[in-house]
């Protein structure tokens, strides 16, 4: 029946060999020389002063365990089969560097006979140890029949004196045991330490017995031990609870009395070790092999699956990572060229509207003046002063206007840079715009208006107009009253309707002099403001189209440099993202084979009703 569950374990030791596991490939190893040797090794342990060496005397019924006087027990005593009843200090040498110190304890154990009154010391490690040497044991052979069918019983250190063996507990560690045999005492119930000790123990052998100790001392052993029960079956631990007797056992021994021996317990536990012992090669191996398989799967598994983790972090900050941001990157840049593009045209639009504005009302200001001026000047007498003013004040308003589209230029040019500030360094174009030295010679000259002027004869010939009239209807009038036509007051009045007329006309012509100079005026200033308004849209235009070729070429080069860094990052990516595919299968058919190993060796325990077969062994 060795081959079904020996085919599991060799598969298991070539899985370790596949994935690099060295150690867990040695371990295995060992658990298979271990399962077929027919002898049963049984490991017993528990804390300090719980009857331990005690109950391997009674198991064997012989005094093979020094006991009493306040002994420790520093060194692991291996009870087994001999003919003849024998004790040494068996040590392995010191581990070699680079090699496991159980492959040293496999290949070369030296053994110092102790006399067998020697023993207790042996086991206090006072006598046939060799200082520097390896781990050690005490080993003693003693001629009884229960040992004799392969039994051996493993007395081990307390376990708050296992740290200060060292090495010692080595050769007697769980991992090297059929059976485990965990003493407690009756006295109180499993301790948090022990119900810890049993949990690490069961991870790594299930074939877990525990032996409650001293029931002749405890009148109500019988409510400990189902206190016991409890507290294994609220852990989680299958281990049953024998009660035993050692001193009964001892005494039923030397009377050869039954009844007694039945009462100490012992032959429940006796039972158990020959049904490990027959079994062993059949249930406890299986059994056995289950425990592997999970420790073995467990640590196999577990850089896989950190490696996964590990995979999917640093799916989120490597290469993929860098390529996400770089398309965001991409996708900013062409974003910022919308939004520069977009601020350049409206800003020039704006400022074309502005400026023309601007403009019209400086113009507006100068006309109302040149009107407030005029409706009482007369253009014959003020022109020249109002020529100089006009001009100069033209001037100032071109120049203002010209000054104030500077600063809106460049403004303009720190707007749209501001859309760059994120690629961190100075993105304003290298270029000036200053006041033209010669923005009054660029407008039109003003002409002189040709205005009526009211002349000598024009004056006599107004006056004897007027004159003739008023002399003629006041000189009818008077000869009415007899007199003649023309006399002293026809005459005066006639004089003085003729200097009426030549008032009304020297006022009318003055008012067409006054309406001839704002006409003109008004032509002359819309003259200038379509000259400097053209001026301006021309250097507006060339400003804007210096700015478009600057940011263009900004956006270009910074263009040219995120997508060679987008390509870059994709063909990294590309390249990391199939390793990563591939990595994660090889981690998933790893991972499934290992699952498919662990289910493998769990139907071993069901493997004869279940009718679960394995190829047979050569």
């Amino acid at each position: 029946m060795a081959g079904i569950w020996l085919d599991v374990l060799d598969e298991i030791a070539r899985t370790c060999s596949s994935h690099g596991r060295d150690d867990l490939l040695q371990t295995v190893r060992q658990k298979r020389a271990q399962l077929l040797d027919p002898k049963l090794r049984v490991l017993v342990v528990g804390e300090p002063n719980q009857g331990k060496s005690q109950l391997i005397n009674a198991i064997i019924n012989a005094p093979a365990c020094p006991v009493g006087d306040g002994r420790t027990t520093v060194l692991p005593t291996v009870v087994q089969h001999a003919e003849a009843a024998y004790a040494a200090v068996a040590q392995a040498p010191p581990p070699a560097p680079g090699r496991p110190a159980g492959t040293a304890a496999a290949v070369a154990i030296e053994r110092t006979p102790v006399a067998l009154n020697q023993v207790a010391a042996g086991v206090a490690g006072t006598v046939g140890r060799r200082p520097g040497g390896g781990p050690a044991y005490v080993e003693i052979g003693v001629p009884r029949a229960l040992l004799s069918a392969g039994l051996v019983l493993v007395d081990t250190p307390g376990t708050d004196e296992v740290a200060a063996v060292g090495g010692a507990g080595t050769v007697a560690s769980p991992g090297r045991a059929d059976t485990v045999l965990l003493v407690t005492d009756s006295t109180r119930e499993l301790s948090v330490t022990e119900l810890d000790m049993l949990l690490h123990v069961m991870r790594s052998h299930p074939n877990v017995v525990v032996v409650q100790s001293k029931t002749d001392l405890v009148a109500d052993w019988r409510a400990v031990a189902e206190r016991n029960r409890q507290h294994l079956a609220d852990a989680g631990i299958p281990a049953p609870v024998i009660p035993v007797s050692a001193a009964l056992r001892l005494r039923a021994a030397a009377a050869d009395d039954r009844v007694l021996n039945a009462e100490s317990g012992f032959p429940a536990l006796i039972a158990r070790l020959q049904r490990d012992m027959s079994g062993k090669a059949d249930q406890v191996a299986r059994v056995a092999v289950q425990a592997v398989a999970r420790t073995v799967v467990e640590q196999l598994a577990a850089p896989l699956r950190a490696e996964l983790a590990t995979q999917e972090a640093e799916e989120q900050s490597g290469p993929i990572s860098r390529l996400h941001a770089a398309q965001r990157e991409v996708d900013e840049l062409r974003r910022c060229s919308t939004r520069w593009q977009n601020t350049l045209n409206d800003e020039v639009a704006d400022l074309l509207s502005d400026i023309e504005y601007d403009l019209r009302d400086r113009t507006r200001q100068i006309l109302r003046a040149v009107d407030e001026a005029f409706d009482t000047a007369d253009p014959l007498v003020a022109w020249d002063t109002f020529q100089d003013w006009l001009e100069r004040s033209l001037v100032e308003a071109a120049e203002a206007n010209h000054e104030w589209l500077i600063q809106r230029c460049d403004w303009i040019a720190r707007r749209v840079a501001a859309n760059f500030t994120r690629y961190g360094y100075d993105v304003l174009p290298p270029w000036s715009m200053t006041m033209p030295d010669d923005i009054g010679e660029r407008l039109p000259e003003l002409e002189r208006p040709k205005v009526d002027r009211f002349t000598t004869g024009q004056k006599l010939f107004t006056g004897m107009k007027g004159s003739y009239g008023g002399m003629l209807m006041f000189g009818l009038a008077t000869t009415l009253a007899g007199m003649p036509m023309i006399n002293p007051v026809s005459v005066g009045i006639g004089a003085l309707f003729g200097g009426k007329s030549i008032r009304d006309e020297s006022k009318q012509l003055l008012r067409r002099r006054q309406a001839t100079v704002k006409t003109a005026i008004q032509r002359h200033v819309d003259d200038v403001f379509v000259r400097v308004i053209r001026d301006c849209r021309d250097a507006v235009r060339q400003v804007q189209r210096m700015l478009r070729d600057h940011f263009t070429g900004l956006t270009e080069e910074l263009q040219e440099a995120i997508v060679q860094s987008f390509r870059s990052a994709k063909q990294e990516a590309d390249t990391d993202v199939a390793l990563r595919e591939q990595r994660q299968r090889e981690i998933r058919l790893k991972m499934t084979r290992l699952a498919a190993l662990y289910e493998q060796a769990q139907q071993l325990s069901g493997a004869r009703a279940t009718g679960v077969q394995l190829e047979p062994r050569a």
